[in-house]
C-alpha cells in the first residue's frame, strides 16, 4: 500500500474518531423510518432520569412562536406516580404499564400566537398547541435515536392529572407520552400517497 494512502487512511480514521459517533448511530432517515407508536413494552427494564434529561434537552431544541418556548413536562419516573398515572389514561393503561416512565406534557396559554397579551391571529392559544407538538416530535424522535420508544396518548383525566401534579390553570394539557423499550415490532403503518397532501404552484 503506499505510504500516501495509508496517510489518508489515517485521517479518514482520525476524523471518525473525533464526531464522536459509533458505527451504530443511526441516521436521521434512520430515525424517521423507524419510530412507532409502540403500545407493547419489555417488562423490568429502566430508563434513568439523565437520560429522561437529554430527551427533554432536544424537545428544547424545537422551534415555537417567537421561541416563546411554552411546553413543559411533568415526568412520572417514580413508582407510585406511574401506577397513579396509569389509572388516568383509559384503555392504554394495559398498553403502557411496562413502560417505565410516563410523561405528562402541557402548554403555559397566552404565551405562543399572542403579542402584548392579545391574540396575533385567529389561532390564538392553538399556536401554543402547534408548539407542544413540535417539542413532542423533537421528543420521540430523539428517543427513537437513543434507542427508546413512545407512545403519545390524547385519552387521559386532565383533572385528575392536573391534581397529580398540581398542574396551573395557567397550562393546558395535551398529552401523556410514554417512553421504554419495544415488546415487539409494530406493523409499518401506510400512509396517503403524498399528492394527496400537496400542492406545487
Amino acid at each position: 500500500m503506499k505510504v500516501s494512502h495509508i496517510f489518508r487512511l489515517v485521517i479518514l480514521l482520525s476524523l471518525a474518531g473525533c464526531s464522536g459517533k459509533t458505527p451504530q448511530s443511526p441516521t436521521l432517515d434512520d430515525v424517521f423510518t423507524t419510530r412507532r407508536s409502540v403500545r407493547a413494552y419489555e417488562p423490568g427494564r429502566s430508563i434513568s432520569e439523565a437520560e429522561v434529561r437529554e430527551l427533554l434537552t432536544a424537545a428544547q431544541n424545537a422551534p415555537s412562536w417567537g421561541n416563546m418556548q411554552p411546553s413543559k413536562y411533568y415526568v412520572a419516573i417514580s413508582q407510585e406516580k406511574h401506577d397513579a398515572v396509569l389509572e388516568m389514561i383509559g384503555w392504554n393503561k394495559d398498553r403502557v404499564a411496562n413502560a417505565p416512565v410516563l410523561i405528562v406534557s402541557t402548554f403555559e396559554k397566552g404565551r405562543s400566537g399572542f403579542f402584548r397579551g392579545q391574540p396575533a391571529n385567529e389561532v390564538g392559544d392553538g399556536w401554543g398547541a402547534y408548539d407542544n407538538g413540535l417539542s413532542n416530535a423533537y421528543f420521540v424522535l430523539k428517543a427513537r435515536a437513543m434507542g427508546f420508544d413512545t407512545l403519545i396518548m390524547g385519552m387521559r383525566d386532565s383533572d385528575a392529572l392536573r391534581s397529580l401534579f398540581n398542574i396551573p390553570e395557567s397550562e393546558t394539557i395535551m398529552a401523556v407520552i410514554a417512553l421504554g423499550y419495544r415488546a415487539e415490532d409494530p406493523q409499518v403503518p401506510t400512509h396517503r400517497p403524498l399528492d394527496e397532501i400537496v400542492k406545487f404552484f
